[in-house]
This record gives C-alpha cells, structure tokens and sequence, in this order.
C-alpha cells in the first residue's frame, strides 16, 4: 500500500515540533491544514459539466483537482460523460456503450447550459489527460465500470503510456462506487492512489471502514454521512477523505469544519479554508 510513506512523514514532524508549533504553523502557514478543492465535473456551476469548458473554468479558479468520469463508446473510445446516457446533457439520445464515439463525438453537450456554450463536445480520456495532467490534479472516476468490462485494464494503459502510473503526488486518483472494480485497479496500478465512493451509511461502519483500507487511500462519501466520528475513524486507518457533492456555501463550511482533506464542488469558489 502506499499509507507508510504519509504515516512515516506524520510521525517524523511530530518528532520535530511541539504540539504548540505545530498548531501554530498550520494557524500562520495554512500549509498543515489543506483542502483540495476539486471541481466536480469541473466547475459545473458555471459551465456545462465534464466539457473542456467547464474544466478549463475550473482550472481558472485555481481548483487543485478536477473530477472526470469515464465511460467506453461502443467501439471502445473512452469517453467523459457522467450520466449512464447522452439524453440529459446532449442533444441526442442513446446509452453511451450503444454508440459509436463518432456519434458521441457528433453530439452538442453545451447549449443545454447556455447558448454561450452551444457546440461543447463530450471530451475522450486522451484528450482530459493530455490537456490537464501538469496543470492540475485529475480525479478519475470509472463511470458504471459493470457496464464496460475490462476498463479498468485499458484506463490503466492509457496512464502507462504517459508514464502516469508512477507517484505523481497524488495528483491523479481513481475513485469510483463499484468496489470490484478499485480492487482491480488497485492491482493494476499499486502505486496509484484508489478511492471508493458511497452516499451508504452501513459502509462507514469499523468493519466496512478497515476493509476499504486494505486496497484505498480514500474513503469518499457524500456529505449528508459525514461526521467528525467518521473523519477522524477514516484518519485513524491511514485513509484521506473528500465529501461530495457541494452547491452550496453551507455545506462547504460544515465539511470545513469536519476536517476533510477535500471537498468536490459544482462551485470552486465556496471552497476556502482560511474563511
């Protein structure tokens, strides 16, 4: 697993500074208490998600993530789309893996937002990756992985062939809710950081908590089951949390509050620790 290296760096600063010091640093600095601050789908409050306009807008106000979803084109072209179907967010219809990534490709995944953005595309995974990676952090989600068998293989080599499959200082993660599927993901990719993703309250229980431990480094659940007994159980096996899905300023404050290592948000801009 890749837990000892942050254990051994927590133990390591202890030993340095008083309990004081330490208070006092993250207080001034910020440094010890950061947030990621990751723009789901992208910046979606501003822009139609997961199209290179709502990830650019994301990246323009300095999210430290964006968070893609991943699902496969009937001939096997990864492509970003959150909903299992084009229905909601294009102007097409169809299940994503009955059609082609020309028919996908030919779809406007923009003007349902607004006439500004009328012509977005649905972006491929190529494209996510070779635009952004360098320029911000990438939360990869595989998408209904049940529906694409063998995705995670090809997500893995897509990352292999750019040499992303290396530590990269957490800045890709693969997350998703089918915990299958991060299992094999996890065996893939050892060194790449894996989250699960649940809204189940029965999956925050020690049992359930130390079974996502043995092959996750994030324990992501929607906000509505967060609480700081949860945070800090999380914390306490070795994993980092981030809370889903925030529109909306208090909801940003009160994971704040909880102590989340990061929050995914239509709305970059409510997510700020030094508030």
């Amino acid at each position: 697993m890749k837990k000892a290296t942050l254990i051994g760096a927590g133990l390591a600063f202890s030993l340095l500074f008083s309990p004081f010091q330490q208070a006092f640093a993250a207080e001034t600095t910020g440094e010890l208490r950061k947030v990621d601050n990751v723009a789901h789908r992208g910046a979606t409050g501003y822009a139609p998600e997961n199209t290179i306009a709502a990830f650019d807008k994301g990246v323009e106000m300095k999210a430290d993530y964006i968070e893609i979803d991943v699902q496969r084109s009937k001939d096997g072209e990864l492509v970003i789309i959150h909903d299992t179907t084009v229905d909601r967010t294009t102007d097409g219809t169809g299940n994503v893996k009955d059609l082609t990534f020309e028919q996908i490709r030919s779809l406007d995944a923009g003007s349902w937002k607004g006439e500004e953005f009328k012509g977005e595309k649905i972006p491929t995974f190529d494209e996510i990756l070779d635009r952004y990676h360098g320029r911000v952090g990438i939360l990869i989600e595989l998408k209904a992985p049940e529906l694409y068998p063998g995705i995670e293989a090809q997500v893995a080599q897509k990352l292999k062939v750019r040499n992303l499959d290396k530590p990269q200082n957490e800045k890709i993660i693969i997350q998703s809710f089918n915990f299958e599927s991060m299992k094999i993901t996890n065996k893939l990719l050892p060194k790449m950081p894996i989250g699960v993703l649940t809204s189940n309250k029965a999956h925050t229980t020690e049992q359930a908590l130390k079974e996502f431990a043995t092959y996750a480094d994030y324990f992501n659940p929607s906000y509505g089951i967060v609480t700081k007994e949860l945070v800090d159980h999380v914390h306490a096996l070795g994993m980092k949390i981030q809370s889903w899905t925030v529109r909306s300023q208090e909801a940003a404050d009160f994971l704040l509050e909880m102590n989340v290592d990061g929050i995914i948000t239509d709305y970059p801009d409510y997510v700020d620790p030094r508030k």
